[in-house]
């Protein structure tokens, strides 16, 4: 059997050893970027191996010109699932420790996006695997390579010319995952300009979760894009975030309640303001 939504820790921990299973751990934080690397090193899953948001999973910021964490070349992102031991013939599972919100659900998306379906994202990722006393192990961990071919879909991203015009036509729907009130341009501590894209809706990626970090039922995933959706089909459907990872989320929340794949707007939230003529509401 395949997974490619999420996965839970009981189903994951039947798979620890098997080698055609590859486990990644996407442990990050914004503010500290070493942080992660050093709480894989303290504890994790045992047989995973860890990929740094920015180093294995974000492309070169051009100042001016990309958000904070454009897209590695297919070039780069193949040689690092490479390195992870990313083939054809196995099962992968990403989990991190913000119920899938950080790298976990960036490994998701770029598999997908380059063609490959066996992946998930691991259900309460990390405090979950804890929580039900799965085993752990310390140290740094690597598998044998295997080579990765990827097939790009770039039909799956949208770019910062097409969302603005996808901003103004209502047969479109451009969905913002960030927390609402950096929506609404408050709290805003991270990118310099506070606000949204004229015309985009507020989706917080946390409405996916439950109070544990746990995903949420099908049905109340698919009644909440019910809503934020008004009938707008899943092919019009854009989401973005700060820098194009949160955005995942709810991407991911949607396939989950079986309405198909969204789009992303890659450079998000954090490209769109590099360009001053591009409008902001708050």
């Amino acid at each position: 059997m395949s997974f490619t939504t999420i996965i839970t820790v009981s189903e994951l921990a039947k798979h620890i050893g098997d080698p055609d299973w590859v486990i990644v751990d996407c442990r990050f934080k914004l503010a500290s970027p070493d942080h992660g690397k050093i709480d894989y090193k303290a504890a994790h899953i045992p047989g995973a191996v860890y990929a740094h948001l920015e180093d294995d999973l974000s492309g070169h910021i051009i100042k001016g010109v990309t958000g904070r964490h454009p897209l590695p070349s297919v070039d780069k992102i193949s040689r690092v699932f490479s390195r992870f031991g990313i083939d054809s013939s196995v099962q992968v599972v990403a989990y991190d420790d913000m119920g899938g919100a950080l790298a976990a659900v960036r490994v998701w998306w770029f598999l997908h996006w380059l063609g490959y379906g066996s992946v998930a994202v691991l259900d309460g990722g990390w405090q979950e695997w804890v929580k039900k006393s799965f085993p752990v192990r310390n140290g740094n961990e690597k598998r044998a390579e295997r080579s990765f071919i990827p097939h790009p879909r770039n039909d799956l991203i949208v770019t910062a010319e097409e969302v603005d015009a996808m901003r103004q036509d209502s047969v479109y729907r451009v969905l913002d995952a960030r927390s609402a009130d950096r929506f609404r341009g408050e709290n805003e501590t991270i990118d310099p300009v506070a606000g949204h894209i004229p015309g985009a809706i507020s989706a917080p990626y946390a409405g996916n979760l439950n109070p544990d970090g746990t995903f949420r039922s099908k049905k109340i995933l698919a009644a909440r894009y019910a809503k934020i959706l008004a009938g707008v089909p899943i092919d019009r459907v854009v989401c973005y975030c700060g820098s194009g990872i949160t955005a995942v989320h709810d991407i991911l929340a949607m396939r989950l309640a079986g309405l198909g794949e969204a789009r992303l707007y890659a450079g998000s939230y954090s490209e769109w303001i590099t360009d001053p003529k591009r409008p902001v509401e708050n």
